[in-house]
């Protein structure tokens, strides 16, 4: 009796097979990265400058202990009351002459800050500190400028700062446009800078 011989398997079919599962899940699959904080720094200087003089006064120190207490200007604060603290820190306006603010609203107090462009903000942490509290202390600082931003740009423009930077950085938006934003922003941004130190984190 003769022999049957099992059929042969196509492997060509299976190679495309393979092939196009290759290619769905190079296409569909997403790679997540860490975005990190954003932070402008400062322009390197090649030679040794002396450093500025900063007034007391104009320095606002916010300190995070290891278990995530907050220090604000040497009194206790939660974080739900830092924003507000840093808002009137910034917006004191307690300078005359050359250091006048003519669109400050604060309170003046001679023992605050004299110009959003001299206010500087001081965050130290501990290594202990959680890393949720870190992250709440600076959203609140960061929404603090952004407040002051948008309630200048509401007052030039018409429009909030948060929202001109959302369209400025839309693709949809025209260059002339963006021109103009971008003259807009810049204007913002230099009547209040977000000076934002960051200390090497205490043990």
């Amino acid at each position: 009796m003769a022999r049957r011989e099992a059929p042969e398997v196509n492997a060509g079919s299976m190679a495309d097979i393979a092939f196009l599962l290759l290619i769905f899940f190079l296409v569909t699959t997403t790679i997540e990265t860490d975005s990190g904080i954003s932070r402008k720094l400062p322009e390197w200087q090649p030679e040794e400058q002396d450093p500025p003089v900063i007034k007391e006064r104009n320095i606002f120190q916010v300190l995070v202990n290891a278990n995530n207490q907050l220090l604000v200007e040497d009194e206790e604060m939660e974080i739900e009351e830092l924003r507000q603290a840093a808002v009137e820190f910034l917006d004191n306006g307690g300078g005359t002459g050359e250091e006048a603010c003519d669109f400050c609203q604060g309170a003046g107090d001679p023992a605050s800050s004299v110009n959003p462009t001299k206010a500087i903000i001081s965050l130290v942490n501990n290594r202990g500190t959680e890393y949720g509290t870190y992250i709440a202390v600076q959203n609140e600082l960061v929404a603090a400028y952004n407040q002051l931003r948008d309630r200048e740009a509401e007052r030039l423009f018409g429009t909030s700062f948060t929202a001109m930077e959302a369209r400025y950085n839309d693709s949809r938006t025209s260059e002339g446009d963006k021109e103009t934003l971008k003259e807009r922003i810049e204007l913002i941004k230099d009547m209040i800078p977000q000076k934002l130190s960051e200390a090497e984190p205490t043990s």
